[in-house]
């Protein structure tokens, strides 16, 4: 008689009612004296295995009460359907084997504070809710790949370190850099993404980026995985139409792909699937200004639409909101002046609602190269750093545009989550750098 085949927990539907072995780590166990179920953990997933006393031999049943949270086992049984199954199945313990012993494990059923937690994040990894949110994560990460290969976007690999500023200078994480002087973790792959539409056309990046911003919002990481797209010959309209498709697009997939993972977030998905069906509406920054000091809000021009003000105006317009023509001075460099208000710029940051904020900002980059020498210079920024990116506009240059989304507030929006920070495997924030 062959061994029983070693499985996953991700394809017990090839193996109904065969006699299976699986691998992983003792989650949970609870029972009587006649039976114990033991939750066990394997990619991911948690499966119910159930020990009955009569079934197995005293000794092994005794041992079973006994086994320690995070303990490694391999299991073997019948593997069942149970419909009351978060996924579906149940195996019916025939053995075991005990692998790893785990003692003292810190992470207990009990309620745990946040700091606690954050430094047992390498552990704290294991629990039902942070399976359930870095399985959002995967997914929504494969539906952005995804997204942009379907539409013969290029992937273009932005480097990580660089002599060139995307964005504040103020903002910076700099490294010395050989005998080349500083060097700097990248803000924005945008620059680069940039050079490669001269040669591809549509393109993206989606990887790490770096802001020094001193603040401990709930909205902030000092690292964090940014998508960026561009695209040659996109005005700023075609620009948020594409923004907008994309959203609804791997929002919608990303859902239906982890319903079990929402449900054990309690995170209704059917609000969230509403807003996907609706346009999104689009309103200038200067009716944006007039609705907030309607609402009694202390605002002038030039002034930064806070997260507070944000929500009021998602609520305002039922759902996420595109905000468009910020004035100029407020934004960067390489973005393209109004023609039909120089005051303001042709960009545009997606709202969502739900207390999330801003998750996409995009415009349509400033093809003219005088006009880019100009900008450089009003931000105070070393044009000579500069002179490959200024050549772009020298050789053939065109209109175009692109976008930045940062990938942790859209999981925190889909998943319901107050806090960005469990977003992300080992969040890096102003006070943390531990594990």
């Amino acid at each position: 008689m062959s061994e029983p085949k070693t499985i996953s927990l991700n394809e017990l539907s090839e193996y109904r009612g065969q006699l299976v072995t699986i691998q992983g780590w003792v989650h949970g166990i609870r029972g009587s004296n006649a039976r114990q179920f033991l939750s066990l953990r394997n990619s991911g997933r948690i499966l119910q295995v159930l020990a009955e006393k009569e079934l197995l031999a005293e000794e092994t049943f005794s041992e079973i009460k006994h086994l320690k949270q995070e303990t490694s086992l391999s299991v073997t049984g019948k593997l069942v359907e149970n419909e009351k199954s978060p996924i579906g199945y149940e195996l019916i313990l025939e053995s075991f084997r005990k692998i790893g012993e785990s003692e003292n494990y810190p992470i207990t059923p009990k309620d745990h504070g946040i700091d606690f937690l954050l430094s047992q994040r390498h552990l704290w990894l294991r629990s039902s809710r942070q399976l359930a949110i870095l399985r959002v994560r995967d997914e929504l990460s494969f539906s952005i790949r995804n997204y942009f290969h379907e539409r013969k976007f290029t992937l273009i690999d932005t480097p990580i370190l660089t002599g060139s500023i995307g964005e504040s200078a103020g903002t910076l994480f700099s490294t010395e850099y050989f005998d080349l002087g500083n060097a700097y973790l990248a803000q924005t792959g945008q620059l680069y993404l940039e050079t490669a539409i001269f040669a591809h056309n549509r393109v993206y990046c989606f990887g790490p980026t770096f802001r020094a911003e001193k603040s401990k919002t709930r909205r902030h990481l000092t690292e964090f995985w940014m998508l960026e797209a561009e695209s040659a010959f996109v005005s700023h309209e075609q620009n948020m139409e594409l923004q907008e498709d994309f959203i609804k697009t791997v929002v919608k997939q990303t859902v239906q792909a982890c319903l079990p993972e929402l449900k054990v977030l309690e995170r209704d998905p059917g609000p969230l699937l509403e807003y996907m069906e609706r346009p999104f509406p689009k309103i200038d920054y200067k009716d944006a200004l007039e609705f907030l000091r309607s609402e009694k809000e202390d605002i002038v021009w030039g002034d930064d639409i806070n997260s507070e003000r944000e929500q009021m105006l998602a609520r305002k317009y039922g759902g996420p909101v595109f905000i468009q023509k910020y004035p100029r001075e407020a934004k960067a460099f390489y973005m393209k002046v109004n023609p039909e208000d120089p005051r303001t710029v042709l960009n545009a940051d997606l709202i969502a609602p739900d207390g999330v904020g801003e998750i996409i900002g995009g415009s349509e980059r400033e093809e003219n190269y005088s006009n880019i020498i100009k900008r450089l210079e009003e931000e105070k920024l070393p044009v000579e750093s500069y002179e490959w990116y200024l050549e772009l506009r020298k050789y053939g240059s065109v209109p175009h545009s692109g976008f930045g989304l940062g990938s942790e507030r859209l999981i925190a929006w889909i998943c319901g989550l107050s806090h960005i920070r469990e977003c992300i495997p080992f969040p890096r924030m102003m006070e943390r750098l531990y594990p």
